[in-house]
């Protein structure tokens, strides 16, 4: 499964009709995810059947497609269904009970309710919504692909217009030579990875270069918010909504940024290796530190590793991800634990004099666990799937782990 995203382009009343879909798909998502609360032994079918009950009692929601309609109830049952997950996994601290969604950003199609023009540089939208044909703007070629590929089409709303996903399902593995490499890999916050090679490549820091700017765009946006507004619901004003626009607009540069730097890295270090042993790290659990949360979620882990995993898959490489437990401490050379804080940034063994970059050393003994584990398990380190490739619907954010850059 691959995903391709265009730019679209149309007029300001068909922008609103993408808006009232995206709102009729969010509200049909929390009437099934109320409807799942208030009744007993409720299924995923039994969310899709409740769409047509709904579409009866309210005509807005008759008005959207019976594909998009049930595409919002499986948002719905894939929240319900990662609780029920989590629940007999026995995961410790919060379930992940599913909540009502108040911004949804997007709108998914299946197979009906859209139709590509002949160049395929255009798609009409039939529903009765009146979002009518928009013009497709990228450097995709949608005509390489049968119209039976395409499985989902989603329009998603950004702080810099509308963009249409075509999820098409193909064959994405490529045939490579082999290197004869593996490596160890340590992600960090003074460098942003460290092999165990010696490499390190520094950590570009995309968020706090643009704190300055972003902090600035933020107070214009505050200055202009009104609180007796607010307290009377009522709208706030165009330049409100303008510099709340340029603010998101911002954040969104910032997040592109460090997107492609992590693609960047990632493509490089899966065509240079044929085994890439990582950490498994719970960066959900490790933002939680008030100390560390803003470098870390700037550093952009996670990203890093669903797209080297997304690479790994493509082009038959391995990769493995090994348990972090006291990977910094241990010495890679003599295998003794030495006990250091986060603040000794160099790893010096009492017991043979091994010296070496706390990172680097690190990364020695991320290999060594990889090497051990590969022989046991497979690709991953726990026989799991990478978290790319786990459902074949779109993200419910409007992003998505593998979508490619013509570079690529």
């Amino acid at each position: 499964m691959i995903v391709y995203e265009f730019k679209v382009k149309g007029k300001d009343k068909q922008y609103r009709a993408i808006d009232e879909a995206i709102r009729t798909s969010q509200f049909i998502q929390n009437k099934c995810l109320r409807y799942w609360m208030d009744n007993k032994n409720v299924g995923r079918y039994d969310l899709n059947k409740y769409c047509a009950v709904l579409a009866d009692v309210f005509p807005f929601a008759d008005e959207l497609n019976s594909m998009a309609r049930q595409s919002a109830a499986e948002r719905a049952w894939s929240a319900i269904a990662r609780f029920y997950d989590n629940c007999k996994k026995k995961v410790k601290g919060k379930k992940g009970f599913p909540k009502f969604k108040k911004h949804c950003r997007s709108v998914e199609y299946k197979t009906t309710g859209f139709k590509l023009s002949t160049n395929r540089k255009a798609i009409t939208f039939s529903d009765k919504k009146g979002i009518g044909t928009l013009k497709l703007k990228g450097t995709y070629d949608l005509n390489f692909y049968d119209i039976k590929q395409i499985k989902r089409v989603r329009l998603v709303r950004r702080a810099d217009g509308y963009y249409a996903q075509f999820a098409i399902d193909v064959e994405i593995k490529v045939e490579t030579q082999p290197t004869l490499q593996v490596v160890g890999i340590d992600l960090g916050l003074k460098y942003f990875i460290a092999d165990s090679k010696g490499n390190v490549e520094p950590s570009p820091q995309f968020y706090r270069s643009s704190q300055k700017q972003l902090n600035r765009a933020n107070r214009k946006k505050s200055k202009k918010f009104s609180p007796a507004k607010k307290k009377a619901k009522i709208r706030q004003s165009s330049n409100y909504h303008k510099a709340r626009n340029r603010y998101q607009r911002k954040h969104l540069r910032v997040s592109r940024q460090r997107k492609e730097y992590c693609k960047r890295v990632a493509y490089s270090v899966i065509q240079s290796n044929d085994l890439v042993a990582y950490e498994d790290l719970s960066v959900k659990n490790m933002v939680k530190n008030r100390h560390l949360a803003k470098s870390i979620s700037d550093a952009g882990w996670s990203t890093f590793r669903q797209w080297l995993e997304y690479f790994g898959h493509k082009y038959g490489k391995v990769t493995v991800a090994v348990p972090p437990h006291n990977t910094s401490q241990n010495c890679s050379n003599c295998g003794e634990k030495v006990k250091k804080s986060l603040s000794t940034r160099t790893h010096v063994c009492p017991h043979c004099g091994y010296v070496e970059d706390r990172d680097v050393n690190a990364s020695i003994n991320i290999l060594k666990l990889g090497l051990t584990t590969v022989g046991h398990t497979g690709s991953y380190a726990w026989g799991d799937l990478p978290s790319w490739a786990v459902g074949a619907s779109l993200l419910s954010n409007g992003e998505s782990r593998n979508q490619e850059s013509p570079s690529l």
